[in-house]
Order: structure tokens, then sequence, then C-alpha cells
């Protein structure tokens, strides 16, 4: 969806400079930024239940929860520094729409994290992560064509994304109870099914919300959510070494901070929703190479070819939004919002474990 405004109107978030990642000049970019830093969030999270016997439940609200503290810190520092300090809620008009996303991106990322590790729980990693990620651009592309802003191709690049996410990750053979896979396989749909939400909502900005402040606010928030039934398992005690605080400090910074932040950046510079949620499948190949680089993982012929189709889906997706913007001739940029500081509006170029 395009968000580029009229000069005469305020922009919404995605035209709003954020105080930490600054006016990224495509979409795309930290699109493909939040996908492979995503992908490091198996790997960190696998070692880190394994040196601090932390639940899956545990890590997704330590990994919340100090995540969105560590953007809003970030934010705070860049507002301290910054001559021309706004309000990150935008004008008291629109406080309540962005006080209400905030408070939606919250239940949604809460929501999402609980219905993963349920379905991880339930069935295995594979099932719960070829379902979850599968549905997610389905639902979203399914939603845009209703709307009708679906793009051609979309289909089929969704279809190429499908079927290479399924020769990369696999699917499980046997060793559970049907009613169980059935159970598991509806957790992960709704997990995926959440993502897919989170994505529609942040590719539809609420006037003057800072993008970066109102991810570091939801995740916090969310992470007090999901920390709610870790903490009634008795799930949450955090064993001080060394390799476990560096482990958590690594998925809280890499996969959490960065990635969340990047992704709802890049949403709000792409023309459709569709293009986040492919370009996101980068998570499970970044994954899968470092699988083999780091644990001595071994792809196999089918591993490979879904990786090949994963990479192509993701450059189709890019290539399909260059090609938006090239027949966008008076797209020029877009506007940035105008602080408290009551500078004028300007113009810039625009040409968990897992999740």
């Amino acid at each position: 969806m395009s968000t580029t405004s009229s000069p005469s109107s305020t922009s919404s978030t995605s035209s709003t400079s954020s105080p930490v990642l600054g006016r990224p000049r495509h979409g795309i970019a930290w699109l493909v930024v939040a996908g492979v830093a995503w992908g490091t969030g198996g790997l960190l999270g696998s070692l880190l239940g394994h040196a601090t016997g932390l639940s899956p439940l545990a890590v997704a609200a330590y990994r919340l929860g100090l995540g969105g503290l560590l953007v809003l810190l970030a934010v705070g520092v860049a507002q301290l520094v910054d001559r021309y300090r706004r309000p990150l809620l935008g004008e008291i008009t629109h406080r309540a729409a962005a006080l209400r996303r905030i408070g939606s991106i919250a239940v949604l990322a809460a929501a999402f994290q609980a219905c993963y590790f349920t379905a991880v729980a339930l069935t295995s990693v594979s099932l719960a992560t070829l379902v979850a990620i599968g549905v997610a651009p389905v639902v979203v592309i399914s939603v845009e064509t209703i709307r009708g802003r679906a793009r051609p191709g979309s289909g089929s690049t969704l279809v190429l994304a499908l079927v290479g996410l399924a020769l990369l990750v696999g699917v499980p053979q046997g060793g559970h109870d049907p009613l169980t896979i059935l159970a598991g396989t509806a957790a992960a749909a709704l997990a995926g099914t959440g993502f897919a939400v989170m994505t529609l909502l942040g590719a539809r900005p609420v006037t003057g919300l800072d993008a970066t402040f109102a991810t570091g606010a939801s995740f916090t928030a969310g992470g007090l959510l999901v920390a709610v039934p870790a903490a009634l398992t008795g799930a949450m005690a955090f064993p001080a070494t060394v390799a476990g605080a560096g482990l958590l400090a690594l998925l809280v910074v890499v996969p959490t901070a960065l990635a969340y932040t990047a992704y709802f950046r890049g949403l709000s510079r792409s023309d459709a929703a569709a293009t986040g949620v492919v370009v996101a499948l980068l998570e499970p190949l970044t994954a899968a190479v470092l699988a083999a680089a780091v644990l001595g993982e071994r792809l196999g012929v089918l591993g490979t070819l879904g990786a090949l189709g994963l990479a192509a889906a993701v450059l189709r997706a890019a290539g399909a939004e260059r090609h938006r913007r090239a027949e966008q001739p008076g797209r020029t940029g877009s506007v940035s919002c105008t602080g408290s500081s009551g500078r004028s509006p300007r113009r810039t170029a625009s040409p968990r474990w897992r999740r």
C-alpha cells in the first residue's frame, strides 16, 4: 500500500522520521534486514534454552519484554539528543488511535508467541514453522485480493514460496496422535494469522505515530502478557550465567529489537503488505544456512531446492516492489510529519525462537 501523502497533509507513521532509524529510502531493504535477523532467532533461542533451562514460553516473554524495553531506551536517548523533539504519539487528535494501535500489536504479538510455542509443544518445530510461516502470506494476499489490492503475479509468487518452504522445512512423519497434530496445526495457523494481521496493520500506519516507538511500546506490553502464563508455570527463573546472559542479549537485540523495528519500518515504506510477508520468508532460509554453518546440519537435495525456491520468491517480491514504484512517476517522496518543533514538512526520496 502506498504511504505517500499529498503536500498539504501530514504523513502517516511511514513518513514520520524515526529518531532511531532515520529515513530509510527503500522499504524492501528494511524488510530484508528483518528477514535475515529473524533467521538467527531459531539458533539463539535453542542455545539459550539449552544453556538456561528456560521454557519456550519464558524465552518468548523475555524476548518480547526486554526487546521492547531496548527499543524504548534507544528512542528515549534519540529524543534527548534531538533538537527537534516531536510527540511520539503524534498530535493530540490522533493519540487515541495511536494507543489503540499499540495495544492491538501488543495483543497480537503475545498471541503469536503463545500460539506458536503451543504448536511446537503439541507437534514439532518443523510442522509449527511450516504452518505458521505458510499461513501468514496466504492470509495477507487473500485479504488484499478481497480489497482489490492484490498485485498481478502475487499468486504465483505465493505458490513458489510455499513450495520452497515445504521443501526446506519438511513435514514430520508420524509419532503424534492425530488429534494432537490437529490441535497443534490449529495453534500454528492462529499464530500465522496473528502475524498476518500485524503485517496488515503495519502497512496502514497511524498518522504521527512513530513506528519505532510503537514497536517498543507494544512489544514491552506483549512481553508482560506472555510473562503471566510463564510465571504461573514457574518457568521465569533465569540462571545468572555469562553464557545465558550473552545469548539472551543477542536474542533480544538481533531477532527481536532490530528485526521487528526494521520490519514495521519496511512495511510502512512498501506498497503492499504481501511484499512484507514474502520477504519475511528469508527467516527460514537464513536459519537453514546458519544451521548448516554452525551446527553442521545438511540441507540435502530437497532442502537445497526449497532454499532456492524461497530465494526466487523473495527476489520476485522485491522485483515487483521496484516495478510498482517505477510505474508511479509522480511519486517523488513521502511528506514528513511536522513535529512539535514546528518544522515544515519536507520531502524525502522514495523511488521467535522464531519470529
